[in-house]
């Protein structure tokens, strides 16, 4: 008898638990979407979402089928559940993306049209399942690209117009003036605990995946695939914290991945960091960056990991960049794990002078990069890495340990302070592995090459101050090793080479004013 109650006891849970799941269910087909997509489906899922949110919250399921589809706005406590087999087609009529929205438009705070999926300060909010969403962004693409200076102002740049009258404008409001900025994919704003987890998303007509303001972020096992098309970024976590970003597969037509908080003084008066990222385990294929932080960096970034990934056909692989005017800081990066394969241009690169300006007094608009680290990496590239800092302030606190680097050219690297490179072997197909121009305190530990070159250094210094060079072994068939250069170089220390196997180890030109000191337990020096 009292087994038989149990199991009473035990159905009677269980189908209250089963009628709890399947209420907390809101499949967007019983509110009228047709999955066909024979119909505008946008009031039919507003109307799922409404009946989740009166009831505390809940899942709207797509199942299997093709609906077609406006801007759709997630409240605190939703999931949109997109099941394999269904698609979510986005309209390319930009009135389905009216009334315009506060958003963010590169690092500036704007009104403009609805994102594809909109969420503001919203909490737990989720976008699920193995589906696909498509944003038909060609529509959008070829209107931006087909603007000319000058040509009549649409009804949708008008609108723009009124309503971004007092908006902080970044130092070149140049860039605003088009007044149609497209929307991003996916636009989470002050939001907490978003996950997007599984979906397949294609063709954005702008930024992918976009967090702004955002705490505790989640994006896992998402293929975004966006051809030939312009800024179509992949992911833009920008002024976020605690953001994690794994398993995804991403080839589009700007950069992969992105970090920014905010541009020029639109950014400062934020001043919301990005910070606490961590960026394991992806694929980028193409796209201008693999994983890149800037330009817009003016409320700083910081505290960010990137690891187990791979790069093949990007543009570039690991790409920091900011001008004069941005202020901001980029600190405490972490790069590890990676391989590289058909970069086109550099595998890393630091950039302090992405937009070419004159020198000017440090101040609020002077940006910084410092505590930048880079191991264990392995790339087939056309420039091992271009680090370019500023004469008013240096690039400071670098460390390349453990890369391996088959290049056209190598490392080369100016106005940087504090550059340490241990285990570092790069083969070029021209030129020296690695050159150093206006770099103050300065080690390299077991750099080498396989493929020396009888026209050029190993390593050609040039206005350094303050070098250690040490545990060297070059090949026989290195002509010269070493190469320094330039009346400001001073203080080259050498300790512990191993020179025996060449006949000019090292060269100092003319212009050099002091000798290069040697320590003990150099051989053949």
């Amino acid at each position: 008898m009292k087994n038989i109650l149990k199991s009473i006891i035990f159905l009677f849970a269980t189908v209250i638990c089963l009628s709890a799941t399947a209420q907390s269910f809101y499949n967007v087909t019983k509110y009228g979407a047709k999955n066909d997509s024979s119909k505008l489906a946008t009031e039919a899922i507003k109307k799922a979402i409404d009946a989740a949110v009166k009831n505390g919250g809940g899942t709207v399921y797509f199942p299997a089928g093709k609906y077609l589809t406006g801007a759709i706005h997630l409240k605190s406590n939703i999931t949109i559940f997109i099941d394999a087999g269904a698609e979510l087609h986005f309209s390319d009529n930009f009135d389905d993306y009216l009334p315009m929205v506060k958003s963010r438009y590169e690092g500036v705070d704007v009104t403009s049209f609805s994102p594809l999926f909109y969420a503001y300060k919203a909490e737990n909010i989720s976008i699920i399942g193995r589906g696909l969403i498509d944003g038909h962004g060609k529509k959008w693409w070829d209107f931006v690209e087909g603007y000319k200076e000058g040509q009549s102002r649409s009804k949708w740049q008008t609108t723009f117009d009124g309503l971004n009258k007092d908006i902080v404008l970044p130092d070149d409001p140049r860039q605003m003036q088009r007044g149609f900025l497209r929307p991003p994919f996916i636009q989470t704003m002050f939001c907490k605990n978003v996950l997007i987890d599984g979906i397949t998303i294609r063709n954005s007509p702008f930024w992918t995946v976009n967090p702004e303001f955002c705490e505790n972020v989640k994006v896992h096992a998402v293929t975004i695939n966006n051809p030939h098309s312009p800024n179509t970024d992949g992911i833009n976590p920008e002024s976020c914290k605690n953001v994690h970003i794994s398993d995804c597969h991403i080839s589009v037509g700007d950069d992969c991945i992105t970090i920014k908080s905010g541009k020029d003084e639109p950014g400062r008066k934020m001043a919301v960091p990005a910070e606490n990222y961590v960026i394991t385990n992806c694929t980028m294929l193409s796209g201008h960056g693999g994983v890149v932080i800037g330009s817009e960096m003016s409320g700083d970034v910081r505290k960010i990991t990137i690891s187990n990934c791979v790069f093949d056909g990007t543009d570039r692989g690991i790409r920091i960049k900011t001008a004069r005017g941005r202020g901001g800081v980029v600190e405490e990066i972490r790069v590890s794990n990676i391989i590289m394969k058909n970069i086109k241009q550099q595998a890393i690169v630091l950039d302090m002078q992405y937009a070419k300006t004159n020198v000017e007094p440090v101040s609020a608009r002077t940006p910084k990069f410092r505590n930048i680290h880079f191991s264990n990496i392995t790339g087939q590239v056309n420039q091992a890495a271009y680090l370019n800092g500023l004469e008013e302030m240096p690039i400071e606190n670098i460390t390349f340990n453990d890369i391996n680097m088959d290049a056209k050219t190598g490392f080369n690297i100016s106005f940087s302070n504090k550059i340490e490179f241990h285990n570092v072997q790069v083969n070029t197909e021209i030129g020296p592995s690695l050159v150093a121009s206006k770099v103050n305190y300065l080690v390299i530990d077991g750099v080498k090459t396989y493929q020396p070159h009888a026209d050029a250094a190993v390593i050609d210094l040039r206005n350094v101050t303050d070098v250690f060079l040490y545990n060297a072994f070059p090949t026989k068939e290195t002509a010269t090793y070493l190469k320094v250069s330039g009346a400001a170089s001073k203080n080259v220390t050498l300790g512990n080479n191993n020179f025996k196997n060449i006949k000019a180890a090292v060269k100092k030109d003319q212009d050099v004013l002091e000798s290069i000191n040697v320590i003990s337990g150099d051989k053949g020096q």
